[in-house]
């Protein structure tokens, strides 16, 4: 006698085919493919100097540990770094200078005001942008550090795919507590999806602690002309408007070409951050609102659709039988990513982090609908 399924535990089934497709189609074979050459074996790629771009504000003690770690890059071909002081109250300037005093391909550039309406950082970056000697540039923040000092190699690496543009991965460090496992397992989902679905021809996001791209492609938007008066996007909306304009992504995910960062240790500071991320998503191009939508809706419905099921009269063996696929489908295939992005969770903790932050993600998601006001340092 076939059992009879609820309307409810058709979405349930629904929801979890369309998570596998992005799991088989873009997760898994994006996690398993065969890692690339070293640097040292790919001189090729190492074919120009680069200027790195650094934006601070009031981050003195983050550039202390920062800018050692760039001067002691390995690029043959040279490069520069571009610290842009924007209107920083601390001794960002003079610390800088001497560092100048030693080491002359360390510039500084200072920005004393914003013009009002404007995103200080965006134009902050265009400034820096337009001192910059080299066609190439890669970008990081102050709050970042690189993985290794074959960073700057492998993220240029990048450009003889060829490529215009080069996204790559930033990681947060692991420390202790559950806030943290879900911030490093929310920065792992992002990835997997801005990453796979740049390997699979759809780029539709970078992120500015680690993204590289050349001036010819800066100067094909008119810079950061289409968003210069939004707060968040001189990284993601920036890649939105260059593959409008047929710019190349590439995909670099080594992690010695990862860069690091502070996680927000309190739950507020996190919650403004990802509001500030969030924001730029209604810019994005349509099939890039659907691609992700269907990601986040599938799941969000899958667990609302578990909701309504567990309080109306549930078939428990279909149910338990499709929970039991989609928690094995999800830690083995978010173990694969974290091995390939060297950002690993226990696996016995993943399935509650991925319910967790859908609905963090739904609440941060009403959060913008109903207060869109956002704010910048």
């Amino acid at each position: 006698m076939p059992i009879p399924f609820s309307p409810l535990l058709w979405l349930l089934i629904a929801c979890v085919l369309v998570q596998l497709y992005f799991m088989g189609y873009y997760f898994l074979p994006f996690a398993r493919r065969p890692e690339e050459l070293p640097a040292e074996e790919n001189q090729a790629a190492d074919a120009e100097p680069v200027s790195v771009l650094v934006c601070a504000h009031n981050e003195l003690e983050n550039l202390r540990r920062l800018l050692p770690l760039l001067l002691q890059q390995e690029y043959p071909p040279g490069f520069e770094i571009i610290l842009i002081d924007d209107r920083s109250g601390d001794d960002t300037y003079l610390y800088v200078q001497q560092l100048t005093q030693y080491y002359p391909h360390v510039r500084l550039v200072t920005v004393d005001r914003t013009p009002a309406g404007l995103s200080p950082k965006k134009y902050a970056l265009t400034l820096g942008i337009k001192t910059a000697r080299y066609p190439r540039m890669l970008f990081t923040d102050a709050d970042c550090i690189p993985a290794t000092n074959q960073w700057l190699r492998l993220m240029q690496r990048g450009f003889a795919q060829p490529a215009d543009m080069v996204v790559g991965y930033s990681a947060y460090a692991p420390e202790t507590g559950f806030l943290n496992k879900l911030i490093r397992f929310e920065t792992l989902i992002t990835g997997a999806q801005y990453l796979s679905f740049a390997w699979r021809g759809n780029p539709y996001m970078g992120v500015g602690r680690n993204l590289a791209y050349t001036r010819a492609v800066f100067q094909s938007t008119k810079g950061f002309a289409s968003h210069i008066r939004s707060l968040g996007g001189d990284d993601d909306l920036l890649v939105q408007d260059a593959v409008q304009h047929g710019a190349r992504v590439a995909v670099v995910a080594e992690p010695a070409a990862h860069t690091l960062s502070e996680p927000a240790s309190r739950w507020r500071a996190w919650w403004l951050q990802k509001r500030r991320h969030l924001s730029a998503g209604r810019h994005y191009r349509l099939a890039d609102r659907l691609r992700i939508g269907n990601f986040i809706g599938s799941n969000l419905l899958f667990y609302i659709a578990t909701i309504g099921l567990l309080f109306s009269r549930p078939d428990w063996i279909p149910l338990a039988t499709v929970w039991g696929l989609r928690t094995a489908a999800v830690c083995i295939t978010y173990t694969y990513l974290g091995r390939r992005l060297d950002d690993r969770q226990p696996v016995f903790v993943l399935p509650v982090l991925d319910a967790v932050y859908f609905f963090y993600y739904l609440a941060l998601g009403i959060s913008l609908f109903l207060y869109r006001k956002l704010r910048w340092k």
